[in-house]
């Protein structure tokens, strides 16, 4: 790491700990040549997740709408909250862990009906019948035989 003060290019680390944040570490730094110190924060590389949706418009991943929909298929059902952001966890983890750099939302919505069906079978037809787009009782009822069965 260069020094900020005296440009030398190398710094040696005194002191590393978690930020306040959690996310990212905080190093108290000392530079050999002028002695003075100074703070970095190293934080983890993300790469953007893209989001391919239905007609092929691109958009960056966005965790509230997998939390809202969510949320919105367990609206009034007895899952706890605790319940719902493990599900959410998982579905993320699930996603990021295909490791590429876009996903259709076609494969994520796959990955909560999946999850929801282990979750709550009601929540799970909910947010089927928005996805899927049912369009009238008969594809309502084979999704409901499809869980029954």
């Amino acid at each position: 790491m260069k020094c900020p003060y005296c440009g030398h290019p190398d710094t040696r680390v005194i002191d590393s700990r978690p930020a306040e944040d959690k996310s990212s570490i905080r190093r108290r730094r000392s530079c050999d040549v002028c002695g003075k110190r100074f703070t970095t924060y190293e934080k983890v590389e993300t790469i953007p997740l893209i989001i391919i949706k239905k007609d092929n418009n691109r958009e960056q991943y966005n965790r509230s709408k997998i939390e809202q929909g969510v949320l919105r298929a367990c609206y009034k059902r007895p899952v706890s909250a605790a319940d719902i952001q493990k599900c959410i966890e998982s579905i993320e983890t699930e996603i990021f862990n295909r490791e590429e750099k876009e996903i259709p939302s076609a494969v994520i919505g796959e990955i909560v009906m999946d999850k929801l069906k282990d979750l709550d079978p009601v929540a799970y037809v909910r947010f089927a019948s928005v996805y899927r787009e049912f369009k009238d009782v008969n594809t309502f009822m084979a999704e409901l035989k499809k869980i029954l069965e």
